[in-house]
C-alpha cells in the first residue's frame, strides 16, 4: 500500500470513528425515581408529574431524553430497601429519592450513585449529609424544615382554635431518622406545654392502622388534631381527610394538597417547589457536577391556607388575623 493511500484510510477511520462509538455506546440517561407512595396513587402523580414538567422544561423529555424508571412503595416504607437496590441493579444514573425514608434507603443501596433527596427533613441529624452547605458523599436534595415548623404550626392551630385544651398528634414512625423524629417529638411537647395543650401521641406505621388509630383518637376525647408530615400520610391524604371529616376533628395539615380535598388548615412548603427544584439538580448532575458540592436547598416561603369551608361544617369561626396573613382561603 503505497504511502498516500494509508494516511488516507487513517484519516477516514479518524473521521468516522467518533460517530460509529456514539452510535455504539450510546444510552438513554436512567433516571429512578423512589418514593413512599404508589407509582399510581394521586400524590405519586402529582409529585412525579411536577418533577417530570420540570425535567422537560429542562430539556429531558422523558422517553426522548431520559427514561424514568418509577418505583413506589404504596405507603409501606419497609419496602423501600428493595426498591431501591432495585434501582441501582437497573443501573440508574441518578436517584431521585422523595422524602427521608426513601433516600436513606437509597443511601444503603449505594454510594456510587448520585442521589437527590426530596423534602427530607433534617438531613444532617439523620446522618445523609455532613452539612447543608457542603453535603460530601453522593446525596443532596432539598428539605421541608420538619422540626423547625412544629412550634409554628402548632401555635397556629391554638390560634385558630383558642379553647381547645387537648389535642391528638398523628405520627408516623420510620417517616424520618430517629433524631428528627425525636426532635419533633420534643418541639411539640415543648410547646404544647407553652401553650397550655395535652397531647395524646397515636402512631400508624402503615394505612392498615388508621381505623384503630382514629378509635383511639375518639376515645381519648381530643378535640382536635395535629399532622405531623409523613409521606405515607400524603399519599393516603384522602383517607386521612375523609376520617377527620367523619370524626369531626378540626385539623392542622402540613400541606395544601390537604385542604384542597376538605382538610382544615394548613402551613408549610409547597411539594410540588420541592419536586421541580430536584429536577433543576438532576440536570445540574448530569452535566458534571458531584452532589457533596450542592448545598442542600431550604424553602424560604412558607404558606397558610384555610379552607372555609370546612370552618363553617365545624362552626369554627375564623380570626381576622388568620383570615388577614393566609395565602389561600379556599370556599
Amino acid at each position: 500500500m503505497r504511502r498516500r493511500e494509508f494516511i488516507t484510510l487513517v484519516s477516514g477511520a479518524a473521521a468516522a470513528w467518533p460517530l460509529t462509538a456514539r452510535s455504539q455506546q450510546h444510552t438513554v440517561t436512567r433516571i429512578g425515581f423512589l418514593q413512599v407512595s404508589g407509582v399510581s396513587s394521586t400524590a405519586g402523580r402529582a409529585n412525579f408529574g411536577a418533577f417530570r414538567e420540570r425535567l422537560a422544561a429542562l430539556g429531558y423529555v422523558d422517553g426522548r431524553d431520559v427514561a424514568i424508571l418509577q418505583r413506589g412503595a404504596d405507603g409501606f416504607i419497609e419496602r423501600l430497601p428493595a426498591l431501591a437496590s432495585e434501582l441501582v441493579g437497573l443501573k440508574v444514573d441518578v436517584i431521585v429519592a422523595g422524602s427521608t425514608a426513601s433516600s436513606l434507603a437509597a443511601q444503603k443501596a449505594t454510594i456510587t450513585i448520585p442521589i437527590v433527596a426530596v423534602a427530607i427533613g433534617d438531613p444532617v441529624q439523620d446522618g445523609l449529609v455532613t452539612s447543608l452547605a457542603r453535603p460530601g458523599g453522593n446525596i443532596t436534595g432539598t428539605t421541608f424544615l420538619g422540626p423547625e415548623l412544629v412550634p409554628k404550626r402548632l401555635a397556629i392551630f391554638k390560634e385558630l382554635l383558642p379553647a381547645m385544651s387537648h389535642i391528638a398528634v398523628l405520627w408516623n414512625p420510620g417517616a424520618f431518622g430517629e433524631q428528627t423524629t425525636n426532635d419533633m417529638l420534643k418541639q411539640v411537647t415543648e410547646t404544647a406545654g407553652g401553650l397550655g395543650l395535652q397531647l395524646q401521641l397515636v402512631e400508624a406505621r402503615t394505612p392498615d392502622d388508621f381505623e384503630n388509630v382514629f378509635s383511639n383518637i375518639a376515645n381519648g376525647h381530643a378535640e382536635g388534631m395535629f399532622q405531623f408530615p409523613s409521606p405515607m400520610f400524603f399519599s393516603q391524604r384522602k383517607r386521612l381527610v375523609d376520617l377527620v371529616a367523619e370524626h369531626r376533628l378540626p385539623a392542622m395539615y402540613n400541606a395544601r394538597e390537604f385542604i384542597e380535598i376538605g382538610g382544615l388548615i394548613a402551613y408549610g412548603a409547597s411539594i410540588s417547589d420541592l419536586y421541580r427544584s430536584a429536577a433543576s439538580y438532576v440536570d445540574k448532575i448530569l452535566k458534571g457536577a458531584k452532589p457533596s458540592n450542592l448545598p442542600i436547598e431550604q424553602p424560604t416561603k412558607f404558606e397558610l391556607f384555610i379552607n372555609r369551608k370546612t370552618a363553617k361544617e365545624l362552626g369554627i369561626s375564623i380570626p381576622q388575623t388568620l383570615l388577614a396573613t393566609a395565602d389561600d382561603l379556599i370556599e
